[in-house]
């Protein structure tokens, strides 16, 4: 899931580095809704304004572990 997620992310935010140390500061308000439009497509899952928070966007492997737990929770 970690590679797709990655590949995807990549490919919708190709000005993103999504290996920083703290991914948070390399997103804007943009970045983060077209995250979880593009989440929300692939995965049938759905985001609220609760889930754009720093802890959930460390890094892309907090990501990936948001999406587990939406997914985990349907």
């Amino acid at each position: 899931m970690r590679e797709r997620i990655f590949e995807i992310l990549s490919e919708s935010l190709p000005a993103v580095d999504f290996e920083a140390d703290f991914l948070f500061g390399e997103l804007d308000s943009m970045g983060i809704v077209t995250i979880f439009v593009v989440l929300a497509k692939e995965y049938n899952i759905s985001f609220d304004a609760m889930d754009a928070t720093p802890k959930n966007f460390k890094s892309i492997d907090s990501i990936v572990k948001m999406v587990e737990q939406k997914i985990a929770n349907l």
